[in-house]
């Protein structure tokens, strides 16, 4: 299984927006062949300080996180190349929602110790 994350700099004032777009989604990639699972991540605006052990607050920029989890990266693929892809992407934000560019990464899952999947 793979693990796609999407890091996703929102600017003040448009996290609303930004989070009211996934929970008004199509759906469009839930029946994709290989698709397990989709979330987003909502920052929290704590730092863990390592010389005190605990954690402060911050107002630096957090990233959203949106991740998808696909049984193989070919199926990942497969899914970017799709119809369904190009109408789950056709409603752009504005640009004005970003603090900065994204950043996409894509991971290989190597130990799983969700108990929901065994």
């Amino acid at each position: 299984m793979i693990v796609v994350t999407n890091r996703i700099a929102v600017a003040s004032g448009y996290e609303e927006e930004f989070e009211d777009r996934f929970r008004k989604r199509a759906g469009l990639i839930d029946s994709e062949p290989g698709f397990i699972n989709n979330r987003v991540e909502r920052p929290l605006l704590k730092r863990f300080d390592h010389s005190s052990g605990g954690w402060t607050e911050t107002s630096e920029q957090q990233y959203y996180l949106v991740q998808t989890t696909w049984r193989s990266e070919e199926d990942f693929w497969n899914w970017t190349r799709s119809a369904s892809f190009r109408e789950a992407h056709s409603n752009r934000p504005p640009k004005e929602m970003f603090a900065a560019p994204n950043v996409l990464e894509i991971h290989e899952i190597v130990l799983d110790t969700d108990s929901r999947t065994e």
